[in-house]
């Protein structure tokens, strides 16, 4: 996975892009958890997430917010972080001009980050949201939420309140013309410890449901 640096707010931005052998494939934008407790862009289901994405065609981008890695800056307290996404969302297009069709991810802290990143970017077509901290962070923001996605959560989350989550989904499932696909794994912890594969097969599941008109499966 090629290695690139980008400019952000901060500073120069490290990130991991693969291009897609596909002309002008979908692109995918996936954001890690919370660095000051250790999140980063290799954290397992971040990579798991840009994996899933690469497989279904996308060209794929995960990068280290401020202050992680080799990325320039300090932590941001969120707002920081969202202008990082959005600063990568700008290197994606420059580099893609002719692509039209974007998704954005993000796994605990960087599915915050993610659904925020929605509300300002009106090209995101959708997302996949695994952990979102609705228990920690408001998601009020979301009203109305601009586009459909898909949301995960484990119902032995210790870090994330399982009703919270549920909580969320039901709000948006009441938006009229938003469709959640809300997936609980059972007896999975905040890290789905011994269930990465099951979390996976929910995220090639809708990927391969929903975007099988943008993108298809190829060799990499």
């Amino acid at each position: 996975m090629p290695e690139v640096i980008f400019n952000g707010a901060a500073g120069r931005i490290e990130g991991r892009y693969h291009q897609s052998k596909q002309p002008n494939a979908p692109i995918a934008l996936v954001l890690h958890p919370y660095p000051p407790h250790g999140g980063t862009m290799n954290n397992k289901i971040v990579y798991a997430i840009y994996r899933s994405f690469i497989d279904r065609g996308f060209s794929a981008l995960r990068f280290n917010f401020r202050g992680v890695g080799r990325s320039e800056g300090v932590f941001g307290d969120g707002e920081g972080e969202l202008s990082d996404a959005a600063s990568a969302l700008d290197w994606l297009q420059s580099f893609n001009p002719n692509v039209n069709s974007y998704w954005v991810a993000g796994f605990s802290f960087g599915a915050w980050i993610a659904m925020q990143l929605l509300m300002r970017r009106p090209e995101l077509a959708g997302f996949i949201s695994v952990s979102p901290p609705a228990d920690r962070y408001d998601f009020n923001f979301l009203a109305p939420c601009p586009v459909s996605g898909q949301i995960i959560q484990g119902n032995q989350d210790k870090t994330v309140s399982h009703t919270s989550v549920g909580n969320l989904v039901t709000k948006l499932r009441n938006q009229r013309g938003i469709k959640i696909d809300y997936e609980v794994i059972d007896g999975a912890d905040h890290f789905y410890k011994d269930q990465l594969p099951i979390l996976c097969r929910h995220i090639d599941n809708y990927l391969e449901t929903n975007t099988s008109h943008l993108s298809r499966p190829i060799a990499v």
